[in-house]
């Protein structure tokens, strides 16, 4: 189905000078372009028009499961537009996404039933596990974080059934400090020799070299090779880190970031904690700077989505591939076995966005 050309859209998209733009080039002729035109518009907050091109190209679409994006998808990310805009949701059109992906109309209901009652419990129940549909770090790995965090943080006794945290009890995350610079880009070593001067962290730094053979030596040929295909400095290096970690515990810290002081380390990070990470201010769990004790079962489920994304989803933006997107995955995975009864809550505390750039961390070269 072709969308009507007799109809001109320029009135309603003058308000997203980006949008207009694509439509002035492309127009919308087709699924494809009804779609990022409804991207563009949800990205800058324009969730009314968003919606309304999402159902455009549903509209379009030939409901043939072989085109992309997929006509259950559009429906969905139509009502995820109105939801955020503050819309009414009809309840033919919620029978419809019902009709077309059960876990999508889990999703939408719970984060609904969220933003309506700020029941995070009930909101979390009805939503299940529904985040595995999408690849990982979407918007639905986001939002489901950020409701399981109310949820814990706001319900103490789900938190540690059968479990009580004594100091002999929880390993404690080594002073270990690693990073990575890519010697066949960069020489520049002096943001590592700064951590090395401050006496304080088992420093270690892998070069390319280095890592590929570490990485053979302690997980295998396939490790390398995946290593060796990645498309970019950034995949190799959250490639890297979380084989890191999880093999020997300790800190990893980003390259172009530097820790302000000992002083602010010791006196922001809890020491209590198996695993300690920063939030973003989008509900991005940030893998630049965190730490972990050794064989953790969040950084175990990060190397899972991880190889999973490589091998299936091998285009996917780095973001979701191999970066932050598995770390949000895997604390959901994790909480959500624990709610459910089939796991208990690991030792670990997710720090305010702030706590980060304000107190911890700065850029290697900070201004003068």
């Amino acid at each position: 189905m072709e969308a009507n050309q007799s109809v001109d859209y320029t009135d309603m998209l003058s308000i997203c000078p980006q949008a207009l733009e694509t439509y002035q080039q492309r127009g919308v002729n087709d699924v494809i372009a009804a779609y990022d035109i409804g991207n563009i518009l949800i990205t800058n907050h324009f969730y009314g028009e968003a919606a309304f091109f999402y159902k455009l190209a549903f509209n379009m679409h030939s409901k043939n499961p072989s085109e992309h994006p997929l006509n259950h998808v559009l429906w969905m990310i139509r009502m995820v537009a109105l939801l955020k805009g503050g819309f009414p949701l009809k309840d033919e059109d919620m029978e419809q996404l019902r009709s077309l992906s059960l876990p999508f109309y889990n999703y939408v209901t719970g984060w609904k039933q969220y933003k309506d009652n700020h029941d995070a419990l009930s909101a979390v129940l009805t939503m299940g596990n529904c985040y595995e549909e999408f690849p990982t770090g979407e918007g639905a790995d986001r939002t489901y974080l950020s409701i399981m965090m109310d949820l814990f943080n706001g319900n103490p006794h789900l938190s540690v059934i059968g479990r009580t945290y004594h100091n002999s009890m929880i390993q404690v995350i080594p002073n270990n400090l690693f990073m990575y610079w890519d010697d066949e880009v960069s020489e520049d070593r002096s943001n590592f020799e700064y951590h090395q001067q401050l006496g304080y962290f088992n420093c270690k730094i892998f070069s390319k070299t280095e890592a590929v053979d570490w990485l053979y030596q302690n997980y295998g040929i396939e490790a390398r090779q995946i290593f060796l295909s990645l498309n970019s400095l950034v995949e190799a290096e959250d490639f890297l880190r979380v084989h890191v970690i999880n093999q020997y515990g300790g800190w990893w810290l980003g390259r172009g970031l530097r820790i302000k002081s000992i002083e602010q380390f010791c006196s922001v990070l809890p020491t209590m904690y198996e695993h300690v990470f920063f939030l973003a201010d989008i509900d991005v769990v940030h893998n630049d700077f965190f730490g972990s004790v050794a064989n953790s079962p969040i950084l175990n489920e990060c190397i899972r989505s991880l190889y999973h994304n490589c091998y299936v989803n091998p285009d996917l933006f780095p973001t979701y591939k191999t970066g932050p997107g598995i770390f949000n995955r895997a604390v959901n995975r994790t909480l959500y076995r624990c709610l459910k009864g089939q796991g208990q809550r690991p030792s670990m505390i997710v720090l305010k966005h702030q706590d980060f750039w304000w107190q911890v961390i700065e850029t290697s070269h900070p201004a003068q």
